[in-house]
């Protein structure tokens, strides 16, 4: 079988047939140049399944599930919390973010937050996108843009704080709870100092220092989710 992956957020099941939709369709018979009887693979929350092209009519590709391939993942719950940044960097650090395993993404405007607003359609494409190619089941979700203190109202999660101010630079994995892990990462200029006190209130919060450099959001994004799953795996 050839290494096509396709997101589909429809019902998957052995023996069923379906559609592609005109994007994915010309993706697998134009780029890709699949051909009836070949097989591709789709995948959704639920599991991956092989699928075999019955038909190409007016470039649309209909296919029939011939075998499931993989379950549905039971992994833990990875959440990024950060601040939204600009478009081609902000694509680049959600794309990694996915292929690192996050499975929620919290955008957190900040008081020195930049970027204030995004483009969740956009991001959801990239997010599918980075899924498709990193050989994942589960597709992260991303939220609305919410305040610190909105974001701090959740108590069911383990949270880790990048603190530049902190000595400490290991996460105690006794602290670690059957609770969603999240690291948040702070805004271009880094938390305010009022900020960075709210942070520190949260219960069982870990503050860690993940570099003596000052990173770029995107960089601080990438280094502190491999500490993390490198701690925890």
């Amino acid at each position: 079988m050839n290494n096509i992956r396709l997101f589909f957020s429809e019902t998957l099941s052995t023996n069923m047939s379906g559609k592609l939709d005109k994007s994915q369709s010309h993706y697998v018979n134009k780029v890709m140049r699949v051909k009836e009887n070949e097989v591709f693979s789709l995948f959704n929350s639920s599991g991956e399944w092989e699928a075999k092209i019955l038909s190409i009519s007016k470039n649309i590709v209909e296919f029939n599930i011939t075998k499931q391939l993989r379950q549905k993942e039971t992994t833990k719950e990875l959440w990024l919390a950060f601040s939204p940044i600009k478009s081609n960097y902000f694509n680049f650090m959600i794309q990694k973010a996915t292929e690192l395993g996050v499975t929620k993404f919290l955008p957190i405007v900040f008081d020195r937050t930049i970027v204030r607003k995004i483009n969740k359609e956009r991001l959801e494409k990239v997010i599918i996108e980075a899924a498709e190619q990193s050989n994942r089941i589960n597709v992260p979700s991303i939220e609305e843009p919410q305040s610190l203190n909105s974001f701090l109202k959740n108590s069911k999660m383990d949270l880790i704080f990048t603190d530049l101010n902190t000595s400490n630079t290991k996460i105690d994995l006794n602290q670690l709870t059957s609770n969603p892990t999240c690291v948040i990462i702070g805004p271009e200029g880094d938390f305010s100092e009022v900020e960075r006190q709210e942070i520190l209130k949260f219960n069982g919060v870990q503050a860690i220092k993940i570099n003596e450099n000052i990173l770029r959001s995107e960089t601080a994004v990438i280094s502190a989710i491999s500490i993390i799953n490198y701690a925890i795996n």
